[in-house]
């Protein structure tokens, strides 16, 4: 019997669901998009389905890409958490680290989120290691029964985060109190530390398992939802969720480990810019992801994105593999507002519901969307390729009533002031992963997707001297796009401690090798074959003394020297400068990798050079480049063909997105059909 014939990719936003459906016989690609339902967000991507039409029963794979745990932590919708640890360490979450945020450095009123976790919700249980993993006081089973009684019976706590003091040296402990706390309330949902990250820093560590624990609940429910919607209409394939760190986990796995997928809603867009710097031979690439509620960007440098070991989720730690993503409140549902006569945009953002004053559907403030629309850049009539039409003169008058008039400007100036304001809090987010870690932004290639990327991207550009914008295929799709090249990942790590030059390479090798075989149990149970299945070994290195860490991929032969210039030579690279101090190591990491089949990206045929047969009008809009309304040409996505040439103004629309070539910029179509933006004069 031959596999299923379809892949199906659905990414949700905040504002809308994206589903991508990939044929693997012929390599056609299918779009639709569905509006966000924050209620209940398994209905909204049930809808983008039925949008496609596809026939669940012929998808051999589903993959998806969910901000549900982030959005859970933000707007404070998780389950009532409690936390068990050490006897007289009951604070250590509350307490956290004393540093204060670098955007609220001088901010002398600045106050921490809410905890997570109230006080009377946490607990202490006698039993110690010492810092060398040796036992000093025997776990108190008879005090732990008290302890999760008051917690369970007595509070109304529904999940529970374990962790003790130096448990990642032996886990006995936290297996031992969670295999109790599974015997006598079955209904809680239980996170242990050890089961989430082996590594070192108490607060980190308690901060993890705290937010896995906090999500779970409604992370199970909203999994077992969507599998069950899926299942109703034939569905019968493998079911993926993307890992914010790039890769994929069944989403048996997820439900196990939700904290990994807290960010795994902008993972796809990097998974496939990393994708395309191989096929299009660009390896330093910046990805740039704009959709309802936020910016999204990333370094992508010689072909690989930067991962980081620890994450943060609205200043609380998360000890997890992560892209390193520049997030900012910035999108096309950006609220804009005037705070003491200044105009500001975001981070509020209308999101779905009400959404942008265009969209009719209740929402009064006026956003980036709405601004586009008073600027021309939106025809109001082919919007979502003519489904969803807006109301223009809705937009206007907000634009008018709530920016131009307290400000004393026409409504075309308020809007292009919009832009402004968005574009100065662009660059500030894409200088703060370039510029100010060394990366020169003028020798890398900008990918813009999300549905207002293209529509930003080109002003970027321009503001910043970027060499040259690439806007791929359905761009408001290409996280989903993405998300069909992830292969399936997981990552597990141990902390060490010890100078480099003194460590014993055997045990080290012994260790590394026990830790891949987790990580090879792990694919399997993944459904993974060995002969797929890959490991990287890597060691997270610091100068001794440091406080921050580089991670070093490291291959077979363990030599403590090659080891030591590697970190060298990755340190000078990254902040302009090594050391001749002995360089420690803190934590052993392996990554095991199932390699799935990539998406081909085809070559399509040659056109005449001539984008006419694309032209379907012109329209008034206005052009940043002259800072005044001009005559943009208006032409069709669909109907360029590869080796098409024409200038700026003009705007290229495909119904679920629209690119904006200002003057001066220079356009040219691809062999795979992509849009490559440049200078005139570079052109």
């Amino acid at each position: 019997m031959s596999p299923a014939p379809l892949r199906l990719a659905v990414d949700i936003g905040g504002t809308f669901v994206d589903a991508m459906e990939l044929d693997t016989r012929t390599g056609v690609v299918r779009f639709r998009k569905a509006s966000t339902t924050p209620a209940r967000p398994w209905e909204g991507v049930l809808a983008a389905v039925e949008a496609l039409g596809t026939d669940l029963g012929e998808v051999e794979l589903f993959i998806h890409g969910t901000t549900l745990g982030l959005n859970a932590v933000l707007e404070r919708r998780g389950g009532a958490t409690g936390i068990i640890t050490n006897y007289g360490l009951r604070d250590i979450f509350l307490l956290g680290r004393g540093n204060v945020p670098d955007d609220r450095m001088y901010d002398f009123q600045y106050e921490r989120p809410e905890s997570l976790v109230k006080r009377r919700h946490t607990a202490g249980v006698r039993g110690r290691l010492n810092h060398r993993g040796e036992e000093l006081e025997p776990l108190d089973e008879v005090g732990l029964r008290e302890v999760a009684r008051q917690l369970v019976e007595d509070e109304g706590v529904i999940s529970l985060a374990v962790c003790y003091l130096h448990s990642y040296l032996d886990p006995s402990h936290e297996q031992r109190t969670a295999e109790l706390l599974r015997e006598w309330y079955p209904q809680v949902t239980v996170s242990v530390s050890t089961d989430i990250v082996r590594e070192h820093r108490e607060y980190e560590r308690t901060s993890t398992t705290v937010l896995e624990a906090y999500i779970r609940p409604i992370f199970e429910r909203y999994v077992d939802e969507l599998e069950k919607g899926l299942a109703a209409k034939g569905f019968d394939g493998r079911f993926l969720i993307m890992r914010s760190g790039g890769g994929s986990m069944t989403s048996a796995t997820a439900k196990q480990s939700p904290t990994h997928t807290v960010l795994s809603g902008p993972a796809g867009g990097i998974v496939g810019g990393g994708y395309l710097a191989d096929v299009l031979e660009r390896p330093n690439v910046l990805t740039f992801d704009i959709g309802g509620t936020s910016l999204d960007a990333c370094v992508i440098e010689d072909g690989t994105a930067v991962v980081t070991h620890e994450a943060e989720l609205e200043h609380f730690p998360l000890l997890m593999p992560s892209y390193d993503i520049r997030t900012i409140g910035a999108g096309g549902g950006s609220i804009a507002w005037i705070d003491r006569g200044l105009l500001k945009v975001g981070p509020e953002s209308a999101s779905a519901v009400p959404g942008p004053v265009c969209y009719g559907r209740g929402g009064t403030r006026p956003t980036v969307t709405d601004a586009s629309v008073c600027l021309g850049y939106v025809d109001p009539e082919s919007f979502l390729a003519g489904s969803m039409p807006l109301q223009a003169e809705a937009a206007v008058e907000a634009v008018r009533a709530t920016i131009a008039e307290p400000l004393g400007l026409s409504v075309e100036a308020a809007a292009a002031g919009i832009f402004d304001v968005m574009l100065a809090k662009t660059v500030g987010a894409v200088r703060q992963i370039t510029v100010e870690r060394g990366h020169d932004p003028r020798v890398f290639s900008l990918l813009a997707f999300g549905g207002a990327g293209p529509l930003v991207a080109p002003l970027l550009a321009r503001e910043m001297g970027v060499r040259e914008v690439i806007v791929p295929f359905a761009p408001s799709g290409f996280s989903a796009w993405g998300m069909l090249s992830a292969d399936i990942v997981n990552d597990f790590a141990r902390t060490r401690m010890e100078v480099l030059d003194e460590v014993d390479l055997d045990d080290l090798r012994r260790e590394l090798d026990e830790i891949g075989g987790e990580a090879l149990g792990s694919l399997r149970e993944q459904g993974v074959a060995d002969d797929v299945a890959h490991l990287e070994n890597q060691l997270e290195l610091r100068y001794l003394g440091q406080e921050h860490t580089l991670t070093v991929p490291i291959g077979e032969d363990l030599d403590p020297e090659a080891i030591r210039r590697s970190f060298n030579e990755l340190h000078e690279a990254r902040y302009g400068h090594s050391m001749e101090s002995r360089v420690q190591i803190l934590t052993a990491r392996v990554r095991g990798i199932g390699r799935t089949v990539r998406p081909g990206l085809p070559v399509l045929p040659e056109g005449d050079g001539d984008p006419a047969r694309a032209l379907t009008g012109r329209r008034t809009a206005f052009d940043f480049g002259t800072r005044s309304a001009a005559e943009f040409a208006v032409y069709d996505r669909s109907r360029l063909s590869p080796g098409d040439r024409f200038d700026g103004p003009a705007l290229v629309d495909e119904g679920t997105s629209t690119t904006v070539v200002h003057s001066g910029q220079h356009v040219e179509v691809d062999e795979h059909g992509y849009l490559l933006i440049t200078l005139e004069e570079a052109a």
